[in-house]
């Protein structure tokens, strides 16, 4: 594995060859799906999102050889990525009926994200996966594809589900009760798009996304829950409060977006959905700018989301403004932070997700800016940091930028003041070899243990630490049973 990653992330400092000189290079082999798009005028990459949708034809090929063609309508998709200063454009694309997409489920509309803000091209799929990972509730499913537009390659994309209401995507059901039921939202700070209506509760604007087109009266009763929302987490009992609201899923999508201090937070992309009477937090959306990607000179906010380890960030904002005042709610997002920790941590850790996605997408990834003019170091908009000077500058950026908020976080929080992970004999709150490690180093004395906090740690049978501690944590790694708490956190005595 480790070779593999050396070799793949080596070849990231050269990336500036133009696409002009596609017509040289060989047909790339398929290590994710790809998928072609023929517009119907052949202008699919200069459109613009004024043009809105064009006809086109599409392809999308499965690294199985499996194909589905059909016609649809194509359009550039994205707000400040739709702009003239993004040269790698966004797009959505619809087929006339639903259709199930290299296996992500059923739906007409598709969108392909090109993470054009984003130097690593990480920081998208890692949320999602974290955000997967917790459960939270109608996450997009996601694969990483290649794309060419009119025979012209135009790079990686992440191929997405859109939020959007529908049986496999945000399953809620906003006809009910005469259009009276389920609903879905967005926080929208300042934006206004033609055919999107907008409420504004307690000064928090919103734009209403199901249904698409609301009725007066359905305007009025979204508002009106919402109202009664925000009374209830100003004045309300715990109880109440977890009667108008999904607890687990308002903590989890807090510990997210926290954890990656996502600009658009108070923004824009963030979601919420109504569902038998109940508001839950996500689907989760929209995390080019997060991880320390911001640029820090625009303005404060700019520069606290630039800043891994100086303060939180999104405990004053919209619904949370409420919420994070209740140490009850905090510590149910102290909960779910102990309960992913391990979790967190491996998306850094070496051999970890990070790691696993270079190692497996790296040729593609190379491809994104080798065949393409896009550029690892180019600075799309102001918006933006300035990226670092190659592709694996910028990703070992954003692996330190994790592992610093994490380290905050958990400071902050004091997430394990006296506890520990049964097993963990090194304190680092992950259970590895290093673990067994330990634990034979000190029966060896090579290591001193005078507080006995590793032989508390470590000993998994119960008694005096010996060498069987050590290989009941080796023979768990490797998946062999063992009767032993593995997971669990104890208090120290």
């Amino acid at each position: 594995m480790l070779l593999a990653l050396v070799i793949a992330v080596s070849g990231f400092s050269a990336l500036t060859i133009s696409a002009s000189a596609e017509g040289t290079q060989t047909e790339p082999a398929m290590i994710v799906p790809q998928i072609r798009v023929t517009t119907e005028d052949g202008n699919g990459t200069t459109l613009q999102k004024a043009d809105g949708y064009v006809n086109a034809s599409i392809t999308i090929t499965d690294v199985d050889g499996s194909t589905l063609s059909d016609s649809v309508q194509f359009k550039v998709r994205g707000n400040s990525t739709a702009t003239d200063f993004v040269k790698k454009k966004a797009f959505t694309f619809k087929f006339a009926k639903k259709k199930n997409v290299l296996g992500m489920g059923s739906g007409k509309k598709w969108a392909l994200l090109a993470n054009a803000f984003d130097p690593s091209l990480l920081r998208c799929y890692i949320a999602f996966d974290f955000a997967r990972e917790m459960g939270l509730p109608y996450t997009s499913e996601q694969k990483f594809v290649e794309l060419w537009v009119d025979d012209s390659y135009r790079g990686c994309y992440t191929l997405m589900e859109p939020i959007q209401e529908g049986k496999d995507r945000v399953n809620i059901d906003i006809e009910g009760n005469g259009g009276l039921k389920d609903f879905m939202i967005e926080r929208e700070e300042n934006r206004d798009e033609e055919g999107v209506t907008y409420f504004t509760t307690e000064g928090i604007r919103w734009a209403i996304s199901e249904p698409e087109e609301p009725t007066a009266e359905q305007t009025a009763y979204i508002q009106g829950a919402m109202d009664g929302i925000i009374e209830t987490l100003k004045t309300g009992s715990r109880e109440q409060i977890a009667e108008k609201i999904d607890v687990p899923s308002f903590a989890r999508y807090y510990l997210l977006n926290e954890l990656y201090k996502t600009l658009d937070f108070d923004y824009s992309s963030v979601f919420f959905f109504y569902q038998d009477g109940v508001l839950y937090a996500g689907p989760a959306w929209d995390y080019d700018l997060s991880t320390g990607n911001a640029n820090p000179k625009v303005n404060a906010k700019y520069k606290k989301s630039y800043d891994p380890d100086d303060a939180l960030y999104c405990d004053k904002m919209h619904l949370y403004r409420y919420l994070c005042k209740l140490r009850w709610f905090v510590d149910e997002v102290k909960s779910v932070y102990r309960q992913y920790y391990p979790y967190i941590v491996n998306i850094t850790a070496e051999g970890g997700l990070i790691d696993t996605l270079v190692a497996e997408y790296g040729e593609i990834f190379t491809r994104n800016f080798t065949r393409t003019e896009w550029k690892a170091n180019k600075w799309w908009i102001n918006l933006q940091q300035q990226p670092k000077s190659t592709f694996s500058a910028n990703v070992e950026y954003l692996r330190d930028w994790l592992s610093t908020r994490n380290e905050w976080l958990t400071a902050h929080y004091d997430l394990f003041p006296e506890t520990y992970l049964f097993g963990d004999a090194d304190g680092d709150n992950r259970l590895t070899i290093l673990d067994a490690t330990r634990i034979q180093r000190v029966l060896a004395s090579l290591v001193d243990d005078p507080d006995g906090r590793i032989a508390q740690r470590g000993n998994i049978q119960g008694d005096d630490l010996d060498i069987l501690d050590a290989t009941m944590i080796q023979r768990h790694l490797v998946s062999i049973a063992v009767d032993a708490p593995f997971g669990q956190y104890f208090e120290y005595v």
